[in-house]
């Protein structure tokens, strides 16, 4: 006899597995076991026996979106006044040092636990997190922010990120924000060796991000490309986000950024960088020849002035592009779904109103963040034997009236819109919109309580 399984979403207007064929299913359902994808069928197909059922009717049913770069400690500084119109040097310049005044393990643990909260809202079922302030005094972050993302249940893929050139050296943070690069190549490897789980459907996996051309020294950059290959992890760093760096990737090493990702050993398809607005269009061809991720962070690339990449021609030369929220002091908000409309939106204005639509936007924020973080074939799609991270997406209410016959471009293209239900690993963390968490009050009231603290 066929046990039953765990979960089966059924009735969907439509599932977009966005496996390798693309389908989508008319009347759909998915069913999930142990955590992971058992069986997808239509309308006419015999749905198996669950143990619960959802009914998805009026629903478009998409895998979990990717979250490919963040910084979940900026929303402590949230739509603080004093930066909302800065450009990015200026903007880091003055909020270093609040944020490495009042940094401690609690102010993150709060700040990873709300910011993954709002992710998931909108459809977020994995998100990395480029951490890179360590001060000596403030404790172990990284397993602070970790602990907040075992507590939702999320998947979460956070990096190990490091400064070591302060002001004195030429770089841009104050001097207790570094440390030294002997021992941040040392805390690497004890973070790795402590937290990175590579098994198939891994719930934490850990990579190593020093955080900029402007943070840290060359040598750095070197070293960590050596260390992740010994470890068998994955690199992140910021990479060619605006003429700021530009310029400064000239003055300092004499080479444009992209020149000196190369140098460094970086030009691979072990690394994704964050924003890559600037390359030029030879560089874009080398990116796509390595298969160099991209994480694509519209909101804040527009916040902060910096540009907008070309991701159509990124994708046309190969690289790997998923998106990216980028930090809650830039980008604000922490929706995914925003971000896919904005991807969406920016493509068809830069490369042509055909270049861009709905569906690319969704490969781009599931199979290309999937890519990003190393993980194709298990996260960012509905196929036999994912994971069963799923989002379902109810398609009602006045925004969405006339939309009859493609769901997919109706989700993207109006709204705005919260997902309505979603699963990491089979396990519901949202419900009816709502986040599935009795703390949710509690946490928010002393988020707000440390966020004076950054605050003066």
């Amino acid at each position: 006899m066929v046990q039953p399984v765990d979960l089966l979403i059924e009735n969907a207007w439509l599932v977009a597995t966005m496996d390798d064929e693309r389908r989508e299913i008319a009347g759909g359902w998915v069913a999930v076991r142990d955590g992971y994808v058992a069986e997808i069928g239509g309308a006419s197909d015999q749905a198996p026996t669950a143990q619960r059922s959802v009914d998805a009717t009026g629903c478009l049913v998409t895998p979990g979106l990717i979250n490919t770069h963040h910084h979940l400690f900026q929303n402590l500084t949230r739509a603080y006044r004093p930066m909302t119109s800065a450009p990015l040097f200026g903007w880091l310049q003055s909020l270093y040092p609040l944020w490495t005044a009042a940094i401690d393990e609690e102010a993150v643990y709060l700040a990873a636990w709300v910011g993954l909260a709002e992710l998931a809202m909108s459809g977020c079922t994995t998100s990395t997190d480029h951490h890179y302030l360590h001060p000596l005094r403030a404790g172990d972050l990284l397993a602070a922010e970790i602990k907040a993302a075992t507590d939702l249940s999320m998947r979460f893929h956070p990096t190990y990120g490091s400064m070591s050139l302060s002001v004195k050296d030429g770089g841009l943070p104050p001097d207790d924000a570094v440390r030294d690069e002997d021992d941040i190549l040392a805390e690497s490897e004890r973070h790795v060796a402590r937290w990175h789980d590579p098994k198939f459907g891994a719930m934490t996996r850990i990579a190593l991000a020093p955080c900029s051309p402007f943070t840290v020294t060359p040598n750095l950059m070197l070293q960590t490309a050596e260390l992740a290959e010994r470890l068998d992890v994955r690199l992140h760093t910021h990479l060619a986000e605006n003429s700021e760096d530009d310029e400064f990737s000239l003055a300092q090493f004499g080479r444009r950024p992209v020149e000196l990702y190369e140098d460094v050993g970086w030009l691979s398809s072990r690394s994704w960088g964050a924003h890559v607005v600037r390359p030029n269009d030879e560089e874009i061809l080398r990116l796509g020849a390595a298969g160099v991720g991209i994480a694509h962070c519209p909101s804040s690339n527009m916040i902060l002035s910096s540009g907008i990449a070309p991701v159509v021609a990124m994708r046309e030369a190969g690289c790997q592009v998923g998106l990216g929220c980028d930090g809650s002091s830039s980008a604000d908000s922490g929706s995914l779904w925003q971000e896919a409309r904005l991807a969406m939106l920016q493509g068809k204005l830069v490369s042509g109103a055909d270049k861009m639509n709905a569906r690319t936007a969704l490969e781009i924020a599931t199979r290309g963040g999937a890519a990003c973080l190393g993980r194709t074939g298990e996260l960012g799609e509905l196929s036999p034997g994912s994971v069963g991270d799923i989002a379902i997406w109810r398609l009602e209410g006045p925004q969405f009236a006339g939309v009859l016959d493609d769901p997919i471009e109706g989700w993207l293209r109006c709204g705005p819109l919260a997902a309505t239900h979603v699963f990491v690993h089979g396990n519901q963390i949202v419900d009816e919109g709502i986040f599935a968490n009795p703390q949710m009050e509690e946490m928010l009231s002393r988020h707000r309580t440390v966020a004076q603290r950054f605050q003066p």
